[in-house]
């Protein structure tokens, strides 16, 4: 059986499947019966792409017609109350809960037995070896199925009829706590199955939150100036445990599954439970529920132990958390043959990697300033093995951390490290020093004052601190700010280590002369470098404040803030009152926009930019009750243009109009470049969508008062 041998959605019998039309007739215009009928479609095509996307990994649309079915299917349900318990809409989050209930399990949930060595594995195959053979069993007969053991938090989830009813934590293992609505929110888990399931099927999985997720997630939660999570376990169990669903449903979690704990049905004799382990995740490809790709079926104990060296290899490249393998007896009937102790099957055995915990010496603490100024403590150790890596520097987050620590220089502590995040430190365990690290007052890189707020320190210097300046720097060249070629962290780095870049202005002061006498410099990249920087030198407003890297101001409220205001002056006069007029800017952003301009050394960065002419365009006809000049449109490119295709749309969008992927009733214009693709010119045709060249295409924009191509 293939991963996509079943689904959600037939494209013959469901349009909204594969090249779904998105030219709807207004919600008002239905009847209660076409709009049933509609909506059932949707679901089920909803449900459909979202396994593709989630679980597959092979999307059959873009994101924008995918948003566009799903709002359509959001109106029919609000319009009509045709909302239902298994809808793809409940996962945005449902009404914040009192507390967690505590339900039973339907099936006892155990543990596992253990161990570190390949002594203790082959243990375990005798103690299965003898078992079998005394029930009745060939013990040449035996395979192990193997899978990776995740490290995330154990759940239980309930189907019936398919449909999802219940979802709950692992707790005793006997009962846990009732976290239905927050698993609801995880994109990759069902609300209805696929295929052919039993009456009811409980199945035991994971969640975790993937590590690149996990890494994006803290981050954002560093320019918030919250607490990052120490490691992704936590974070997925402190999401899980939220009391808020719309929260978790914010929080990027997934989940894999890897057993069955109840196969119950009465009357549909298809739906049979398989008779393997193995073919148990055959059986969740069937259902649309996810599993890894990392599972092998071997021939002896072995195999297992080689299986286990191999995964550990791996171990750093995946991007989820693992602490070992599980071994399992493949065939169900000998598993049950076996049975089980008080808390643990006796077919079933996880083989641990080496703990990732250790004992050192604390030689030292440092303070690293962030690009929003935040200063995060950092513990100089001792170099020490945690779990085959060499560690010799670990986070102490903030100060309140050392503060709640008590730690020193020269105390003794645990280090900890998981997966490929940052090792901390979670307890000092013999103190050898004198009260805690006194944190500085002044930044130890510029000198300015520190600020606290709360558990958080931050250093006021803004831009005139060289360390902001560096990533400041790295940040105003990024593709979604200024976009400046050849400006990358390694250079940036050269140029301020030689004396050349000491503020952000100092950019334009740069000659190619200058370059040309650094180390890996040619006359060629060096001009290069300064076109592009002159390239920057008027550049649209919301490029300019996306640029400047201000605390919780990316490009989307960038935009929302050049579109209000329409030019610089008027955003740096306005007060807090103002800047909350603004779509999307609560009284938080406001407060951190006006913090970020009313600091000293931001505000002689910005004016010594202006200085060297760098000065942002300002938004035609901007103002509190004004429309972005492309407002409404949405514009689809083919072919070559003589500009990227991404600079096309990012021109539009800046200027209020969508850019998407393929062709639709609501498509206003189909900009075609050379070697235009046939298929959108046919889309083109078929929903009567004008088709402009790019001279054409610049004749309207020049009407609407954009120049183009963009600088």
């Amino acid at each position: 059986m293939t991963r996509s041998s079943t689904s959600h959605a037939d494209p013959a019998e469901n349009p909204y499947v594969e090249e779904p039309p998105t030219d709807f007739d207004p919600v008002a215009e239905l009847s209660r019966e076409a709009a049933e009928r509609q909506a059932t479609l949707l679901r089920a095509a909803v449900r459909e792409h979202d396994h593709r996307y989630y679980v597959e990994a092979d999307p059959l649309i873009d994101d924008a017609v995918y948003d566009r079915l799903y709002a359509r299917l959001e109106a029919l349900e609000r319009e009509f109350d045709l909302a239902t318990d298994d809808s793809p809409t409940r996962r945005v989050g449902g009404e914040p809960l009192d507390e967690l209930e505590t339900v039973e399990h339907v099936a006892p949930m155990r543990s596992i037995d253990n161990g570190k060595t390949a002594e203790a594995v082959r243990e375990f195959d005798e103690r299965v070896r003898s078992g079998l053979e005394t029930a009745g069993f060939d013990p040449d007969d035996l395979r192990y199925v193997c899978e990776p053991k995740f490290d995330g938090l154990s759940i239980e989830v309930v189907y019936e009829n398919g449909r999802y009813v219940l979802a709950a934590t692992r707790g005793d293992g006997i009962e846990g706590d009732d976290v239905t609505e927050q698993v609801r929110t995880i994109p990759s888990i069902p609300g209805r199955l696929r295929g052919d399931p039993p009456e009811t099927l409980a199945v035991r999985g994971e969640i975790y939150m993937p590590r690149d997720a996990f890494e994006a997630h803290n981050e954002e939660r560093r320019e918030r100036g919250e607490d990052p999570f120490a490691n992704p376990r936590n974070a997925a169990a402190g999401t899980l445990r939220q009391l808020d669903p719309a929260v978790v449903a914010d929080r990027p979690l997934d989940a894999f599954f890897f057993d069955v704990l109840a196969w119950e049905e009465v009357q549909n004799a298809s739906a049979t439970r398989p008779t393997t382990n193995r073919g148990q995740f055959d059986a969740f490809d069937a259902f649309g529920l996810p599993r890894t790709d990392r599972i092998e079926l071997v021939e002896d104990i072995e195999a297992a132990i080689a299986y286990r060296d191999r995964t550990g290899e791996d171990r750093e490249t995946l991007n989820y958390a693992i602490d070992g393998v599980v071994i399992k007896v493949n065939d169900r009937v000998a598993c049950e043959a076996l049975g089980s102790t008080s808390r643990a099957p006796r077919w079933a055995f996880a083989y641990k990697f080496p703990p990732r915990t250790a004992t050192t010496t604390v030689r030292g603490i440092t303070v690293q300033v962030g690009r929003t100024g935040r200063l995060t403590p950092v513990a100089e150790l001792e170099p020490v093995d945690v779990g085959g890596v060499t560690v010799s520097r670990a986070t102490l987050h903030n100060p309140a951390e050392i503060e709640g620590l008590g730690v020193n220089v020269g105390d003794r502590v645990r280090i900890y490290r998981a997966g490929d995040v940052i090792p901390y430190v979670p307890e000092v365990v013999e103190k050898r020093s004198e009260g805690s690290y006194e944190f500085p007052e002044t930044c130890p890189v510029c000198g300015a004052p520190i600020e606290r707020d709360g558990p958080l320190a931050f250093c006021s210097g803004g831009l005139g601190c060289p360390e902001q300046l560096e990533r400041a720097v790295e940040h105003w060249a990024r593709r979604d700010a200024l976009d400046v070629e050849g400006l990358g962290p390694e250079r940036v780095e050269q140029l301020r280590e030689a004396g050349l870049v000491e503020s952000l202005p100092d950019l334009y002061d740069l000659t190619a002369a200058d370059l040309a006498s650094l180390e890996g410099w040619g006359e060629t990249s060096a001009e290069n470098l300064i076109d592009a920087l002159d390239a920057t030198r008027n550049p649209p407003l919301d490029r300019f404040l996306a640029g400047l890297g201000i605390p919780d101001v990316g490009a989307t409220t960038a935009r929302a803030l050049a579109t209000h205001f329409g030019d610089l002056d008027a955003l740096l006069d306005a007060d807090e009152a103002a800047l909350r007029e603004v779509d999307d800017v609560g009284p938080e952003v406001a407060a951190s926009i006006r913090t970020f301009f009313d600091g000293e050394e931001n505000r002689a960065a910005i004016a010594g930019l202006r200085e060297r002419g760098v000065d942002p365009e300002p938004v035609e006809g901007a103002g509190e009750d004004a429309s972005p000049p492309l407002d409404g449109l949405t514009f689809v490119f083919t072919g070559s243009l003589s500009v990227a295709r991404n600079d096309a749309q990012a021109t539009v969008e800046r200027h209020g109009a969508n850019a998407t992927s393929s062709v639709s009733g609501n498509t206003d214009y189909l900009i075609a470049g050379e070697n235009p693709g046939r298929s959108k010119r046919e889309d083109a045709d078929t929903n009567d969508v004008p088709v402009l060249d790019e001279a054409a295409f610049a004749d309207l924009l020049a009407d609407h008062g954009i120049d183009w191509p963009p600088a």
